[in-house]
């Protein structure tokens, strides 16, 4: 329970149905933590109330939001403990603490307020916030020092709570208790008798806090006081020197030693700090000391070769400013930590291949920087090379060569030079040489066969590649470039040149010419390769071409043999027996071969029975004995084909005379000149013909049908495959200039997937053939070989020629000079300065130099030294500053080198640089601070920084200085290494109070000339001594500030102040310990006293807040005040709505004023903030009503309709007077309840609907609908159909009313010829109780359909009798022959007859009117008609689709009856004019003929568009879409569509619009008359959505999803 609800339990309202308040009060007291369902009091004996009366009031404990602590017994009427009360978690300090809740009974409406006092008991002792607190006093705190002690909280009030202290032990402090204006008490401790740590440095104490209870409770703390030490000694360490070692290379963080120095003070001024006072050496840049441990380690890489040991400083310093100081000397041990290191001082980067051996390559210098045997270094060389390596003098090292060289074996050398040093482990190091052997032209070139033979296929492209010779140079470069000439010769007298031609770069051969096979076989030739040396050598081989026979020539007939018009004819006797010969076709082929093997064929004969032709040898022999019927004419057609590919043939026609005399042959052959074809007859050729075509055009469709089901099954296959769908590209065709058979080259682009495993990719060479060549090693053999070229960069290309600025040098013999020179130079000589005379004192000119290339050589070190070769002398090249060269090294010295060339020689030369006074002695840093406390005693050391001088000998640092000397004087202590220790003794006592700082001058001079120095500025700090408490400027303040500031609020500033200086005067502020945990709500800044707020506050909670403070310095001394901080009202509470009772619902029929609901409103702000006022929406029939102060209840105003509105949300505002004004607002739903008071209504008075005939039973033919304006079940409408019959037979038999939707269905098939239309009655009825009925009259009009075709009634055929129609001759226009009489038992435009003519014997003389039926001649009849006439009408009629019936008029144009019989004597067998049958069958073959070219023709069309679209797809940025095929399934449709085709479109990114048409399946059309517009008819269709089930096999309905795409075909198929 929070404490703003639980200290506001006086809140009670109720609402009443019929309001009758009793209103009545009863107080109780009890004590706290009484147990749970303890006796509180007798409510209803003291109410005046029965048992009964509880009950049956529902009598029930009311207390807002506050916790339940008290509980009724409804059987009993008293009041128990719910829960355990304890008064000190609801009421807190607040005195009286009570309980306030309400009895509220029902039916009649009763409330009672309670009031429970809570008495205090003692059950909550003294309490301290810490058990233990500590306080750090110096020693040299004076007597009357007051320090601030925490306050006990006691929950407890009254004479339970805190009454008094005691603080036990009393030697040095005394407990004083000073009243405060709040009726509290601070208790301080006041110092009666001197501390003296050295006697007892520790002191604890207690203090107990008493309260005044039965029995009585306390608490204590213990106070534990440190006493602090006055620093008066200083560090001492146990060494003056200190020595180590440490190996070179070691790890850093490594330990080298440890100091240690002590200290006889205690805590601050006894904890000593470790530092390095070197300044100017690395000393400090390679240690570090741990400046609490004084342990030293390795913080850099510390280097045998650049520094053997190292003196380290250390300095020891307490807090207090004191200090000592000692020396550590660490020796480095020498590791075998470098490599040796080779520099490269001349080198040759090409040798020739002919030079002699022990020529000088490489000159190297070899140095190890270790000491011993880590810098004994030896070199070798890898193995298996024609070189050596020499030492020539110490460290320097020569690279020979060690056997002749060969290039053409070896073209390059790497080689490795590896030297190693003598340490263990060894180190070694190396460097690899590359040198290049330069080539010389020893090598022809050498073909890769002794000889060639080709092959190439007569008829070839002029400039077609025949095949490649290659012949190979071992030399190199320029050497091994290979040219390739054309022998001269000739073939057959023509020159060889004029046959083929080899590309001189390549050996590629290609023809000159054309061959023909049959004028030339073979011919040969030589090619010589010469390469580009100077001179150049060369080689040369034999080829040989043999041409290939192609099959280029057809064969030709020598007999028979057709001369102009003359007809040759062999004469076969009618007496010939079986085989006889007739004749022989004679032929030949010029080309070889198999393309000359002839066959021979009976191509076309007179009698195919009765001759037959020899396959090889072309005998034309019978098959059969000749007899009489055999027509005398035989005509034979043989072809002659070779066995080429493709074949050729020759046809030849051999007239054959089966007679036995000549002039019987000669009266048959007189048409023979014309050499005319068999006249057979028309017919059987036109029905040949037909059937030729029809066979083509079905089999044309046979195949691409095939086509489309293979595709769609391979589209299905990649579908449903994981590989993805490759685009199909069409080919690309290239037309070429070939003479072979392929007229076409075909280009296929090949699209491999992710997926792909394997491709075998073909990729052919644009104008090429196939070469054959024969493989000598194999007999009979051919290969095929590919046109290949490598094409490499010119050997004069810019690249080439950038490769070839190759630099060597060749040494023949090698001279070594040893010479050594040694010079002295000051440092800091001016650039250009002269060294020495090198060539003079060398003794050597100065044309030696230059020839030799002399140069000086320093290794890795930098060029301070430069030689000129003009004068023969060394300069100064940089200036030359020897302590950055050497240190603190002596002596220094320059080693260098100088080399020469042709011969090569080497001279060492030595230049020792001298030191100059040019560095004054300085310091690490110009100014020192010293903090020292006035209590230090006389002869205390402070050691001061050394000074740091880089010049050596008297150059160095000598003395020291020390000014003024008024408190402190200089000692100086001569250390191991003759270095001087500096240090600072105090001779005179410190006076903070007289002189609070002190300014030192200390002077370091060297012995230069001039003499140098430098100086440090030292400043001392004299520290004070704690002797003053903090004071308070106040002892009480007072703020204001407004309830709900924003945290960080600031509330005051309090300030105190310190007498002393230093860390003795710096005050701390704290807020003290108190019973509401202020420090909480509040902050105080250490530093600045600066309070402020850091949680909200409420003036609700609380009004007045009172803060003790603490004000303390760093000694312990403290002084303490109090803040009174009132807090200011702001309106920052909204009204409170609690909702006691509300209704959910309603009746409509509800009286006035009855009570919806009841409201307590309560605003915890004061005075007009507090004050409220509430009111509701408009527009609604409720009111709220304020019964007494905070209760409202909320009643009806007027009379509730349901039906207007079924449900109020009703929002209550209640708004305080403050300034904002704040509101709350709380929203109540009220449903009104129904009452069953309206009967279902017609959307209709009547209606009136339309149904075609034929109608499917159960078809749904309109909706009635009733509305009920009730809810629920009350609106819950049924539909019944009333009894009544149509015709005698119930109306039920004819429609059904479904009860739920008010549909109307058809119960049978209506017949619009038996029934026209019929009526009925529908009810409509709620579900109320008792409920509430109308009704409706519906009239159903059936509509007519043209489901009756016309009935002719005259004429009529009765059996087989004729009837015929007389016309006389003399008829004129216009004669009405006869009326053809018909009626439709449909109704309207169904019944609208029409009749026409269909067919009649003579078109142009008789009509038939087109509305009566009437026939009448429409020209004049003459002697030419015929006197049968047959004449056939039809009769249609209007509906839709239109039904027809056909009637055949025998008209008879005759004046006499005989005449007429004689004419229609076959006419009961009513047949069909037997038309012309050529004429039909031409008809026919032009039609088919017209479908299949057709068919061709879009065929074709279809694919050119596609492949016009394939390669504008190609050539766009557009994705290719694959195609996929329709979709098929049968379905048990009776339609006359027996599938459903299925199209899937594939819409581009590019696609415009697509228009799509949807069929709809399964449908009827029904008429609905519309009432509002007279006659109007409105088509409705019934819609019903058939969709396919994605995994059924069968698809029911039938319907066409078509989907054009405009703006472009996608995919490779259209719809056909």
């Amino acid at each position: 329970m929070s404490e703003r609800t639980m200290g506001r339990q006086v809140l009670l309202f109720s609402f009443v149905l019929h309001l009758t308040s009793v209103l009545g009060q009863v107080s109780y007291s009890i004590p706290e933590e009484m147990p749970s369902g303890s006796l509180v009091g007798n409510v209803a004996q003291d109410l005046g109330l029965d048992i009964k009366r509880l009950k049956s009031g529902k009598a029930r404990v009311y207390i807002g939001d506050s916790a339940g602590y008290i509980e009724l017994n409804k059987e009993r009427g008293v009041l128990l403990i719910k829960d355990r009360i304890d008064r000190e978690a609801i009421c807190r300090q607040t005195t009286p603490c009570a309980l306030h809740f309400q009895i509220i009974l029902e039916n009649p409406m009763e409330f009672y307020s309670i009031t429970v006092e809570i008495t205090d008991i003692n059950d909550n002792p003294p309490a301290f916030e810490k058990q233990e607190v500590s306080f750090k006093i110096s020693e040299s705190a004076v007597i009357g020092a007051k320090f601030v002690l925490d306050r006990a909280i006691d929950l407890d009030v009254g004479k339970n709570g805190l009454q008094k202290y005691e603080l036990k032990p009393t030697d040095n402090f005394v407990l004083t208790r000073n009243s405060q204006g709040d009726a509290t008490e601070k208790a301080e401790m006041v110092l009666k008798k001197p501390l003296d740590r050295e006697k007892d440095d520790l002191i604890s104490l207690v203090l107990t806090a008493l309260d005044g209870g039965d029995p009585q409770m306390s608490g204590t703390i213990r106070i534990l006081i440190t006493v602090l030490d006055v620093n008066d000694n200083a560090p001492v360490f146990t060494q003056s020197t200190y020595t180590a070692t440490a190996f070179e290379n070691a790890q850093e963080g490594t330990v080298v030693t440890s100091v240690t120095a002590s200290d006889a003070d205690s805590g601050m001024n006894g904890r000593i700090k470790y530092s390095i006072t070197n300044s100017l050496d690395q000393a400090h840049a390679l240690f570090q000391i741990n400046e609490d441990s004084g342990e030293i380690r390795l913080i850099g890489n510390i280097d045998y070769e650049n520094a053997r040991n190292y003196h380290i400083n250390i300095r020891a310093s307490d807090d207090g400013g004191l200090t000592d100081s000692c020396k550590v000397i660490v020796e480095v041990v020498d590791m075998n930590d470098n490599k040796p290191t080779i520099n490269v001082m001349s080198k040759s980067n090409m040798i020739s291949e002919h030079s002699e051996p022990n020529t000088v390559v490489a000159m190297m210098n070899v140095q190890d920087p270790d000491s011993n045997e880590n810098g004994r270094v030896q070199c070798f060389i890898n193995d298996n090379t024609p070189l050596t390596i020499k030492s020539t003098t110490n460290n320097f090292y020569s690279l020979v060569t060690d056997s002749d060289l060969d290039r053409e074996r070896a073209s390059e050398y790497n080689i490795t030079v590896t030297c190693s040093d003598e340490g263990v482990p060894s180190l070694s190091s190396s460097v690899t040489l590359t040198l290049q052997i330069s080539d010389v032209n020893d090598n022809a070139p050498v073909f890769e066969r002794s000889s060639y033979e080709a092959y190439i296929v007569e008829n070839n492209t002029p400039g077609l590649s025949i095949f490649t010779v290659k012949a190979r140079d071992a030399d190199w470069n320029q050497n091994a470039r290979v040219s390739y000439i054309l022998e001269d010769s000739s073939v057959n007298g023509v020159p060889v040149s004029s046959y083929v031609s080899v590309s001189a770069d390549s050996g590629v051969i290609h023809a000159v010419r054309s061959f023909d096979y049959e004028q030339i076989k073979d011919f040969q030739f030589r090619v010589k390769a010469q390469d580009g040396g100077s001179p150049p050598l060369s080689s040369n081989v034999s080829v040989k071409i043999v041409i290939q026979d192609q099959n280029d020539n057809p064969p030709q007939v020598l007999y028979p043999v057709l001369t102009g018009g003359s007809v040759v004819a062999e004469m076969v006797p009618r007496a010939a027996d079986v085989g006889y010969l007739v004749t022989k076709v004679v032929a030949v082929d010029v080309d070889s071969g198999q393309n000359a093997w002839l066959s021979y064929k009976l191509q076309k004969a007179t009698d195919r029975a009765l001759f037959e032709v020899g396959l090889q040898n072309g005998e034309i022999r019978t098959i059969r004995q000749v007899t009489d019927k055999d027509a005398v004419k035989q005509r034979l057609t043989v072809i002659v084909e070779d066995n080429g590919q493709p074949s050729r043939s020759a046809t030849v026609i051999v007239n054959v005379a089966v007679a036995d005399s000549f002039p019987e042959v000669l009266s048959e052959f007189t048409d023979f000149t014309h050499d005319k074809e068999y006249n057979d007859n028309l017919t059987f050729y036109l029905v040949l013909a037909l059937a030729v075509v029809s066979f083509l055009f079905i089999t044309c469709l046979v195949v691409i049908i095939s086509v489309k089901i293979y595709r769609w099954r391979q589209s299905r296959i990649l579908y449903h495959s994981s590989l993805p769908v490759i685009p199909y590209y069409p080919p690309r065709y290239s037309d070429t200039l070939g003479t072979g058979t392929l007229q076409h080259v075909y280009n296929y682009e090949v699209c491999r997937t992710t997926d792909s495993r394997k491709s075998d990719c073909k990729f052919g060479r644009a104008g090429s053939q196939n070469v054959l060549i024969m493989d000598p090693s194999s007999t009979g053999t051919m290969q095929r070989i590919q046109s290949e070229k490598s094409i490499l960069d010119e050997p004069d290309s810019p690249l080439e020629m950038r490769r070839q600025v190759l630099l060597f040098f060749s040494v023949v013999s090698l001279t070594s000079v040893l010479g050594q020179v040694s010079y002295s130079i000051p440092e800091e000589m001016e650039k250009g300065s002269l060294v020495c005379n090198i060539a003079q004192d060398l003794g050597l000119d100065f044309k030696r130099l230059k020839s030799g290339r002399a140069r000086i050589h320093s290794g890795d070190s930098e060029e301070y030294i430069e030689l000129n070769r003009e004068r023969g002398v060394l300069l100064i090249k940089e200036r030359v500053d020897r302590e950055t060269l050497c240190g603190e090294a002596t002596p220094c010295a320059l080693h260098l080198q100088m080399i020469l060339e042709n011969p090569m020689e080497l001279f060492r030369i030595t230049i020792e640089i001298t030191d100059i006074n040019d560095n004054a002695p300085s310091f690490e840093s110009s100014d020192k601070r010293f903090e020292i406390s006035e209590s230090v005693g006389i002869g205390s050391k402070f050691v001061l920084e050394k000074a740091i001088d880089a010049d050596i000998g008297t150059n160095d640092l000598q003395s020291y200085s020390l000014n003024p000397t008024n408190n402190f004087a200089l000692k100086l202590e001569n250390q191991a290494d003759g270095s001087k220790k500096v240090e600072m003794v105090l001779q005179k006592p410190l006076d903070r109070e007289q002189q609070g700082q002190i300014s030192l001058l200390l002077t370091a001079l060297d012995g230069g000339q001039p003499r140098m120095s430098g100086t440090m500025q030292i400043t001392v700090n004299v520290l004070d001594a704690n002797d003053n408490a903090p004071v308070f400027t106040k002892s009480v303040y007072k703020a204001t500030i407004t309830e709900n500031s924003p945290r960080g609020t600031s509330v005051i500033t309090v300030s105190a102040s310190d007498k002393d200086g230093g860390s003795n005067g710096e005050v701390s502020y704290a807020i003290s310990n108190s019973k509401r945990r202020l420090s909480n709500l509040f902050q105080i800044d250490r530093k600045t006293g600066n309070v402020i707020l850091i949680a909200e506050i409420d003036y609700e909670k609380s009004k007045l807040f009172q803060i003790d403070i603490e004000a303390m310095d760093n000694g312990g001394l403290s002084d303490s005040s109090k803040i009174v901080i009132d807090i200011t009202d702001v309106n920052d509470n909204s009204p409170q709505i609690k909702i006691l009772s509300k209704s959910d619902s309603i009746l409509e029929d509800s009286t006035e004023n009855t009570v919806i609901a009841m409201l307590s409103v309560n605003d915890p702000d004061s005075e007009r903030n507090g004050q409220v006022k509430c009111k509701i929406n408009d527009d609604i029939p409720f009111k709220i009503q304020n019964t007494m102060s905070g209760f409202y209840s909320l009643v009806t105003e007027v009379a509730l309709d349901r039906e207007v509105a079924s449900q109020y949300n009703i929002t209550v505002t209640c708004s305080d007077e403050g300034v904002p004004s704040l509101s709350s607002s709380v929203t109540l739903t009220l449903q009104i309840s129904d009452v069953n008071d309206n009967a279902p209504v017609f959307e209709r008075s009547s209606y009136e609907a339309y149904i075609v005939e034929n109608n499917t039973p159960g078809l749904s033919i309109f909706t009635v609908k009733a509305r009920d304006a009730d809810w629920n079940q009350n609106a819950r409408v049924s539909y019944i159909l009333e009894d009544s019959s149509v015709n005698g037979v119930p109306v039920s038999s004819y429609v059904s009313v479904s009860a739920d939707s008010g549909v109307i269905h058809a119960v049978r098939s209506f017949d619009y010829e038996q029934i026209k239309y019929f009526q009925f009655r529908v009810k409509a009825q709620d579900g109320g109780s008792p409920p509430l009925s109308s009704n409706v009259s519906v009239k159903i009009l059936i509509q007519d359909q043209n489901d009756n075709p016309p009935q002719v009634l005259y004429p009529v055929l009765t059996g087989g009798s004729v009837v015929a129609e007389m016309v006389p001759r003399a008829a004129d226009v216009g004669y009405l022959v006869t009326k053809v009489v018909a009626v439709d038992v449909d109704s309207g435009q169904n019944a609208w007859l029409s009749y026409k003519l269909q067919k009649a014997t003579d078109r142009v003389l008789f009509e038939v009117g087109l509305q009566n039926g009437e026939i009448r001649t429409i020209r004049q009849v003459t002697d030419k008609d015929a006197v049968k006439q047959r004449l056939t009408v039809i009769v249609e009629d209007n509906g839709q689709p239109s039904r027809s019936a056909t009637v055949i008029v025998n008209v008879a144009v005759a004046d006499s009856f005989p005449e007429v019989l004689s004419e229609f004597t076959d006419f009961t067998h009513d047949k069909e004019y037997n038309d012309n049958l050529t004429f039909y069958l031409v008809l026919a073959l032009a039609v088919v003929s017209f479908l299949f070219i057709t068919c061709l023709v879009v065929i074709i069309s279809v694919k050119i568009y596609r492949w016009r679209q394939s390669r504008v797809l190609y050539h766009s940025s557009l994705p290719v879409i694959p195609y996929y095929p329709p979709r098929y399934s049968d379905t048990l449709g009776t339609g006359t569509l027996q599938h459903v085709y299925n199209y899937e479109v594939c819409r581009t990114t590019d696609s415009r619009k697509s228009d799509c048409k949807f069929g709809r399946a399964g449908s009827q059309n029904v008429l609905i008359m519309d009432p509002s517009s007279t006659g109007t008819m409105q088509r409705i269709q019934s819609e019903k959505s058939i969709l396919d089930e994605p995994g059924s096999p069968l698809e029911v309905g039938y319907g066409v999803n078509i989907c054009l795409n405009l703006g472009k075909v996608n995919g490779t198929h259209g719809f056909m």
